[in-house]
């Protein structure tokens, strides 16, 4: 079956995201540790944007699909972070950095999207949009793949805050936990992930990611609204 315009603009804008953006999520785990202290991605060559240093086939190629997906982890070691913070505190923010790498993203696509929405030649055809008539002209293509791209990073970022290993919010939540949690979730790790993998498979998680996804969204769509209020 042929794909249509909309469905290859998807398509196009996840292989942008595996190659642009996922190796700037990993791009941001490795800065935070080298300015917390730890070399150890920078000298494994993983403090770079190439996607050929970040990127995983099996990630990649789910991303590509099912629009979530996932690079190859950062090294990090805790142990030569700066002693002006806590381990703990240096895990936080390293697997933070992450998710705010795709927030910002998202951002950057939401301040991009507000400016085409206040060009003439963008109003011309918004009326094709609502209308839902075939997609061929150029503001036309560059919104739904703006679109795409800020969805894309919501999303990523949201999922990647879910506080189960291997997911960066378990690494944040861990600052806020005892270490005695923290081992136990250690000898359960793999009972925890299949859990959470057939948690994810069966759609439950579904309903509240797209939740909180359209509350993120809303929310930088309102930052940005000095941009049409300021140039419209």
């Amino acid at each position: 079956m042929a794909l249509s315009t909309i469905d290859l603009l998807k398509y196009l804008t996840r292989i942008g995201i595996i190659f642009l953006i996922l190796p700037l999520h990993e791009f941001a785990h490795a800065w935070a540790a080298h300015k917390l202290g730890d070399d150890t991605a920078s000298y494994q060559g993983r403090m770079t944007l190439n996607p050929l240093a970040h990127v995983d086939p099996i990630g990649a190629l789910l991303l590509l699909i099912t629009g979530f997906g996932w690079a190859k982890p950062v090294p990090i070691d805790p142990r030569k972070f700066t002693r002006k913070h806590s381990m703990r505190f240096g895990v936080a923010v390293t697997a933070a950095a992450g998710p705010l790498s795709n927030l910002l993203a998202a951002l950057l696509g939401m301040a991009g999207l507000q400016f085409l929405m206040i060009t003439d030649y963008y109003k011309e055809f918004a009326v094709g949009i609502m209308a839902n008539e075939s997609v061929s002209n150029g503001p036309i293509l560059l919104y739904y793949i703006l679109s795409f791209f800020i969805q894309i990073n919501i999303g990523l970022c949201v999922f990647n805050l879910i506080p189960i290993p291997p997911l960066d919010g378990s690494k944040i939540a861990s600052y806020f936990t005892s270490g005695k949690f923290d081992r136990w979730l250690r000898a359960n790790q793999n009972i925890v992930s299949i859990a959470f993998m057939i948690i994810v498979v069966t759609g439950v998680l579904s309903y509240p990611l797209e939740w909180i996804s359209s509350v993120v969204y809303n929310g930088l769509e309102f930052i940005t609204r000095w941009i049409p209020a300021l140039f419209g």
